[in-house]
């Protein structure tokens, strides 16, 4: 590759800054100056909200929203919804005493109660418990709610359960 040859004013030996006098030079010849933008939007010139082939920009959340919607997990996001903001939608107070333990498909909210006078007080706060999820989570997603006082440990496992007497001491 050949050298450029210095024009007037240029070092002779010092090729990048014969490029970057040359590149300058060039910039003011178009009216540009060194450190300032070389494009500025005016307002008219701003792209519009909505692009000319239907391309429409959409938050995240529209984004998310859809998937959702597309897929059929509103549901149990609402339901998660309830588990996940005992807090807030039930107060501190009950929320450390009562806890929710589960939520089925049917609509049943399981909660435990720290003691037998929570478990009461509970079960008479149900009414409004079932508006605040509501008003909070959305209509529907919880039907029923019951109320369980503390418990020892249960030797049952699931929902089907045979009747009798249970585990026993069998060693003698």
């Amino acid at each position: 590759m050949g050298e450029m040859p210095p024009t007037e004013g240029e070092p002779e030996d010092d090729l990048p800054q014969i490029v970057v006098n040359r590149l300058r030079a060039a910039a003011a010849s178009r009216g540009l100056r060194p450190g300032v933008r070389a494009v500025r939007r005016k307002k008219r010139d701003v792209i519009p909200a909505q692009f000319s082939d239907g391309r429409d920009p959409v938050s995240l959340g529209e984004i998310a929203e859809r998937i959702m919607a597309e897929r059929g997990w509103q549901e149990p996001l609402r339901a998660g919804g309830v588990m996940g903001n005992w807090e807030e939608i039930v107060g501190q107070q009950i929320a450390e005493n009562c806890v929710p333990e589960s939520l089925d498909d049917n609509g049943i909210l399981v909660v435990r109660a720290r003691t037998t006078a929570w478990a009461t007080q509970m079960k008479l706060l149900t009414p409004k418990l079932l508006r605040r999820i509501e008003k909070e989570v959305g209509p529907e997603i919880v039907i029923e709610v019951r109320v369980l006082g503390p418990a020892g440990p249960s030797w049952g496992k699931g929902k089907r359960r045979v009747k009798g007497r249970g585990p026993r001491d069998t060693y003698g």
